[in-house]
Parts: structure tokens; sequence; C-alpha cells
């Protein structure tokens, strides 16, 4: 076939971005043209990263990344699949020893451009999403960009214009008959001419500038190669390049444009960024079903319900072959029935949704996550270039054996190991430099300080990120060193430092550590106000706590955090009067919080006092328990607490709770005191589950609650009781419907005894869950008791013996152990 066929002059591709069939399109018209030189739509800069392609390590999806050298956080990104046009013609081209070239706009132009622009309006200057172009100027009667494809769907007769393109382009040719490689880009370019002829720049304002600049390359490439080139664009640029023009005016339209100094490399990228329509996406809706029908020469829809089928089955849910043959049977017929060529994507989820997930969308979202969009996560060479950050953070991503993944996942840490250890450092590190590859989350396994939980998900837009951080070092850890030192120094607030010192315990940077704590210091010594202090002491009895299991020396961090406790002791009781309710909220936190904290400071820190501390702070919560002037919910969340440490006796709390329940107090004041002492999931409705008498003096507090003012403390009473579980909610509504126990509390000589609860300790009965729980501890080596407990040599043979009894009652049962 000759270039007669069609019309005179360089060979215009336009095509759909990431479109499948403009793909497969564009291989057969360069296969057919063999034309001397590609031009493709892209930054020039990049013309020196085009030989990687052919690397073998190269593994679509990626993208070009560019960036401001001056402020690597202005970056754009030009993503490429598998399926897509530009990424076919660029590959033909390298394997056929033909010149490649990008003619688009220079990134540092584009950059410069955006940044601009986002400074004036506080908008996008994103780049082309379907080959509809970037914005162009004036003239144009449409007021909001236009998408050229809706249009021509619209005009045809469709709703949808992913149908009409599947249609047309996608499934087109699908009964082997011979088709002009070409044919379908002559036809798509005088579509797209008539379009602009009506819309002009379609809204796309900036387009003129590109244009002109693809339009000035192409003149080039003409002189140096002749007409015997292809150009590969969107297809809403062909008529602009066809237009006739002088160098001069192109030129003049370049002129005085703004720039900055751009480097560029490729990175990795993935289904599931192409997939979204805002930040650096490609607004495609199926990445992974597109990349099915463009590698996938023959029967598409039988091999795609395959694929669906082996998913489900992979979640123990049943598919069978006669499913899929079903499926697929269903699928053809409603493409008949809707007049389509060829089932497409609604078809086949329609199909799929009905025979294979039985009319569910639950199942079906997960074909529509896993398949339908993907999880592929793309791969470059290491040639490629990159920040020396970067570099670093590769060798130690492989070095621990961290494959950065497209999909979420969780980790678990056991810090006693060194990789693991190394994991955990790396981790924290790269949240100090803002690269949040990992976040904590709360982990299965364990609670305490040798484990940690992480939930990683590789995002391709962290590449920037890293390229961001990199002002700061050339390494992860000198890097995240030089920004927590930098953070320590310009930090302004307590709460910062103290967080920031948590972090460069857990990352474990020893040069950063001195730098904070002076800091630290300096601001604990300045800062009076005790709501800062309190905010600031978790977090330190947290670094501590770290700071043992990873053995590091925090014996000055130890005595910074006594002094704080000390002060926050004096400092509270007052602070909590004359509160409203936002204002106790927010105490009411930390006194929990320096409850924990203190605990963990007299068990941590050899500098404190533990046993002083612990009664200096059990002195302030009996202070806040007792006084009136303290808000409702911190003198009952005081109460708790003290009661919860052993330190309040039982009639003490329903002595408290009956004053505070008393039909002289308020009962907004009253519902605040019950949110204080048994709101929270920490053991509150057991609380009331296993001791009637507070049980029953909320239930007479509440039934007394005047009918006016019932509405009031609702929302208090059911933000209190709905964090309970679902068993306890159902056993105190069990205990109210019952009513009081009409035996009423009994005396004995240890207390009073609420109904349903023995006089004391039965030790006999405790004695006998002894055995097994050693049986179930695996603490039982064949030379104590048998399980039963009883005595081998039976000398006592009603086990009554103390000294023969398995575990003494008068001993804890760990020390049985």
């Amino acid at each position: 076939m000759t270039r007669a066929a069609c019309s005179a002059g360089p060979l215009l591709l336009g095509v759909r971005h990431h479109g499948p069939g403009s793909a497969r399109a564009v291989r057969a018209a360069l296969e057919a043209a063999r034309p001397r030189a590609v031009l493709i739509e892209g930054p020039p800069e990049g013309d020196a990263l085009l030989p990687l392609a052919a690397d073998e390590q190269m593994r679509p999806p990626v993208a070009l990344l560019a960036h401001a050298v001056d402020d690597p956080g202005q970056a754009a990104f030009w993503p490429l699949a598998a399926f897509s046009p530009e990424w076919v013609a660029i590959r033909w081209a390298l394997a056929h020893d033909v010149p490649v070239r990008f003619i688009d706009l220079p990134a540092a132009n584009s950059l410069a451009m955006a940044q601009a622009a986002e400074r004036e309006t506080g908008g996008d200057g994103g780049a082309d999403g379907d080959g509809s172009g970037e914005p162009s100027t004036a003239g144009s009667p449409a007021h909001a960009p236009i998408d050229p494809i809706g249009v021509l769907a619209e005009t045809a007769g469709y709703d949808d214009p992913e149908r009409w393109w599947e249609d047309v382009v996608e499934h087109r040719a699908q009964g082997g008959e011979a088709v002009d490689p070409r044919a379908p880009f002559a036809a798509l370019a005088e579509a797209m001419t008539a379009l602009r002829e009506v819309y002009g720049d379609g809204g796309h304002p900036r387009d003129t500038v590109r244009e002109a600049y693809m339009r000035i390359q192409l003149r080039k490439s003409v002189k140096e190669f002749g007409d015997d080139i292809a150009v590969v664009c969107g297809a809403w640029h062909v008529p602009a390049l066809v237009t006739r023009t002088t160098l001069a005016a192109d030129r003049a339209l370049l002129k005085g444009l703004p720039k900055v100094k751009a480097e560029l490399t490729w990175v990795p990228w993935s289904h599931r960024r192409l997939a979204r329509h805002s930040g650096y996406g490609a607004g495609i809706d199926s990445p992974g079903w597109y990349g099915h029908l463009f590698e996938t020469a023959d029967r598409p829809i039988e091999r795609w319900m395959t694929k669906v089928a082996g998913l489900l089955r992979d979640e123990d849910r049943f598919v069978s072959s006669a499913h899929v043959i079903e499926a697929v049977r269903l699928a053809e017929t409603l493409a008949a029935m809707r007049g389509r060529p060829l089932a497409g994507l609604s078809e086949t989820t329609d199909a799929i949704r009905a025979v294979m997930c039985e009319g569910s969308d639950v199942p079906l979202a997960l074909v529509q996550d896993r398949l339908t969009v993907g999880e592929t996560l793309g791969e470059v060479p290491d040639t490629a270039p990159a920040v020396p950050l970067q570099r670093d953070l590769t060798r130690q991503q492989r070095t621990l054996r961290l494959k950065p993944e497209a999909m979420e996942r969780e980790l678990e840490l056991d810090l006693r190991k060194d990789t693991d250890a190394a994991r955990s450092r790396l981790l924290h590190r790269l949240r100090i430099l803002a690269v949040g590859w990992g976040e904590p989350v709360a982990g299965r396994a364990s609670t305490g300080t040798f484990r940690e939980s992480w939930r990683l998900c590789w995002e391709p837009e962290l590449y920037v990120r890293v390229a961001e951080a990199g002002t700061w070092g050339t390494t992860v850890l000198a890097a995240a060193t030089a920004k927590a030192e930098t953070q320590a120094v310009s930090a302004t607030a307590l709460a910062e430092v103290t967080a920031l010192a948590e972090h460069c315990l857990l990352a474990e940077l020893p040069d950063a550590l001195p730098v904070v704590m002076r800091a630290l210091a300096d601001r604990a010594a300045l800062d009076a106000d005790v709501g800062h202090l309190a905010d600031a002491l978790p977090a330190l009895a947290r670094t501590l706590r770290y700071g043992d299991v990873r053995s590091t020396d925090t014996a000055a961090l130890g005595e910074v955090a006594a002094g704080l406790a000390e002060r926050i002791c004096v400092g509270l009781p007052p602070a909590c009067t004359g509160l409203d309710a936002d204002g106790a909220a927010e105490l009411h936190r930390r006194v929990d919080g320096v409850h924990t904290a203190i605990g963990l400071l007299t068990g941590f820190v050899q500098a404190v006092d533990g046993a002083g501390l612990r009664e200096r702070w059990t002195a302030v919560l009996h202070k806040l328990a007792a006084r009136d002037m303290v808000a409702g919910v911190i003198r009952g969340r005081a109460a708790r607490l003290l009661l919860d440490e052993g330190r309040l006796a039982e009639d003490d709390a329903a002595r408290l709770m009956g004053l505070a329940l008393s039909p002289g107090t308020p009962p907004a004041d009253a519902a605040a005191w019950i949110e204080g002492f048994v709101g929270g999931a920490a053991g509150g409705g057991m609380l009331l589950v296993h001791d009637e008498r507070l049980l029953g003096l909320v239930d007479a507090w509440l039934t007394g609650v005047p009918a006016d003012t019932f509405a009031d403390v609702l929302p208090l009473l059911r933000r209190t009781f709905s964090v309970y579980e679902a068993g306890v909610r159902r056993t105190l509504g069990e205990l109210v419907r019952r009513g009081p126990s009409a035996e009423g509390p009994t005396a004995t000589a240890t207390g009073t005894t609420a109904p349903g609860f023995g006089p004391g300790l039965d030790r006999a009965r405790a004695d006998a869950v002894v055995p097994v729980l050693r049986l179930l501890l695996g603490l039982d080596t064949g030379t104590g008791p048998d399980p039963g407990g009883v005595d081998p040599d039976n000398r006592d043979p009603d086990n009554r013996d103390p000294d023969k009894r398995v575990g003494n009652a008068e001993e804890p049962l760990g020390a049985t152990g």
C-alpha cells in the first residue's frame, strides 16, 4: 500500500490517549507506512530517555516525571500504559531503528505555565486526558473545556462516550474485513476538524501555544527527513497541525513564555493511578479491561470471563465452567439486543453480576477493583536517572526485601529481629521526610513495644515526595536527620517538639536527638500552659518506652518528662474549673493521656521517683473527683481512674456517684459525670454489669430525669453507652428489665455484697481452675500434680493442705509458674 492511499505530507495519526484500539491502529499504520522518523506528543527533554523504553527491565505502566529543579514539588507526569498509542509508537521505532522524538511544548515551559496559572486562579494546569488537548485561547465559543469524544458520541446518538468509542474504534473490523490501517485516522481527523470549526479551541486556551511549538518541530523534521514522517498525537491536535501558518507567527506565540529548569526521568506507574480522573490520573475507568483487550488477540470475552472465574475461585466462591459459558452467552446476547458489534465492558459486567455473582454487587466490586481497574505496577531500569535519595531508598528496599506495591497491604514487624528493626527505622525515617509509603496501624498480634504493624501502599506521586526530600540529603538517614534538626529549631509548640522526639527515637536518628532534646528542654521551661504540658507528656512517655525497647540512653529525656509531670500535677486542678462543654471534653482527653503517661514513666524512667510521682498524681485525681467546681465529665473520669487503680473503695465510688446523681444536680451535669465514669470502651459497661449498686444508682437517676430535660441529656447518654459491645448492652438491658433484686445487698464480714455474688473468695473453687490454666499455658512438665489437681501420693485426698495445693492461694497466679 502506498502513501498515495492517504493525503500527501506527514502521516498524522490522531489518537485517543490510552486507547487499545488506537494503539493497535497505530502499530498497523506504522507497519504499513514504514516512516523514516516518528514524532510523538510529549516533552522534548525526554528524548534522551527514550532508548530506555527498549530495556528489558522497563515494564509499563510507566510515566515520564518532570519536576522543577529548584522546586521538586512542582511536577508533572506523562503516564504511558502498554496499550497507549504513544508507547506502541516508541517501541516500534526503537525496534526498527527509526529516530523517535517528542515534539510537545518543553516541560520547562509547561511547568512554569502551570505554576503561574495556579498562582492566578488556583486551578489545575493538567495534561491531556483523552486526547482532547490542553487549553487554548480565544475566540472559542466554549466557556468550559469540552470532551470531543463526548460530543461525537452524542452526535451519533450515544449517551455514553466510552460505549461509543468501544463500538467505533475498539471493536471495529471484528469480522476479519480488510481495512486500510490509515483510514480510521483520516475519518477521526475529519470529525475533529468539524468540531474545531464549531468549538474553536474547545475551552483549552493554552493549546494554541503547544500546537505552535509542534508545528515548528514538524517543520524541522520535514527538512531533515522529508514527508516520510509519522506523527502520533491527540486527535484534537491534528487539525491544528495541518493548518497553514508562517514560522514567524508560530514563533511569536512562543515569545516570552515563562521557563524553569526541569529534570526528567522514568518512574513506575500503576493502573490504579490511570483510573483516577484527578491529580496525575489519566481518567480511564477501566485500564485493566483495556489492557486485556490490547493483549488478547482472539476471543477476548471468553478469556475475560475465565480471568473473572479464577479470581472468584481464589476468594472461595463457587464458580464452575458452566458459569463461564453461561456468562459469555449472556454477554453476547446483551450486545446483540443493544445493537453493539461486540460485547463491551457494560455487557460483560452485567453478565458477571447476574451469573457469577448471583446478582450481588459485593463480589462484583472485587472484580472491578482487581481486574477492571487492576493492580499492575510498572518497573523502570536501574539505569534511569534518579536523585541520589531515590537511589539510596531503592537500595534499602531491595536489601530489606520491601518491594513497593500498588496494592495496599499490612506488614507485621518484630523489632527483636534485625531485618524487621531495620524496616521499622526506614519507614519511620520516610515519615519524617513526608514520604507516606507506610502508616502505623493498631496491630492484631500484640500491643507490646516489640511489635509494630504498618499499612503499606506505594503511590507514583511518592517519587515526587522523594525528589522534594532530596533537598535535605543524599541518603534517607542524612535527609531525615537534617529535616528533624531543622524542625526542632523552628518548632514553636511544645507538643511539636515532643512528637518530633518520639519520631527521632523510632527512626533511630542519634545525631538529631541531641538537637531535639535541647529544643525540648527550652520549650518545656518556657511553656506554662497546663494544656500544652499535658499534650506533650504522652508523647514523651511513649518515647521513653520505645527507647527502653531499642536500648537507647534516654536519661535526659526522663528528667524532662519527670519535670513536666510535676508541673502538671500542680497546675491541672485549677485548670479544670470553670470550663464549658468543649473545654471539659478536651481536659477529659488530657487527663486520660497524663494518667497513662505517668504509668509509663514510673515503670521506664530510673530518674523518676516512681512511688512519689504516683502518689502525687493520685492526690490530684482525688481533688478532681471531690471538687464541685470541676466539670462533671472530669470528676467522673477521675473517680473511675481511682477505682480502676484500687485507690478508691467501691463504697466511696458509690457515694460519689450518689452525690453526682442527686436530685439537686442539673441533669446535664449528672449525665456528664456518668459519661466520665462509665464512658469509653475500656470496661465501663462491665463495671455496671458486675456492680448492681452503681447500675441501680444510674437507673434510679435516669428514671427520675424530668421529661422536659430528658431530650437534653439523651445525646450524652447515647454517646456514653453506644461504645459498649453488643453483648454488654444486652446484659445491661436484661438487668434493668429484671429490676433490682428483692434480696437487696447483704452485709458480710468483708463488706456489702450485691445479689448474685458470693460473700467472699471461695479458695477451693478458685484452686480448681489453676490446673486447667497451667495445662493451657503449657506450664506442666509432668513432675507436678496431675491435671486434675490430685496429689499423686494421695497424702491429701481432699486437696485441703495449702502447701500441697496446685498454686498457693496466697500467691498470685503468675508466681506458681
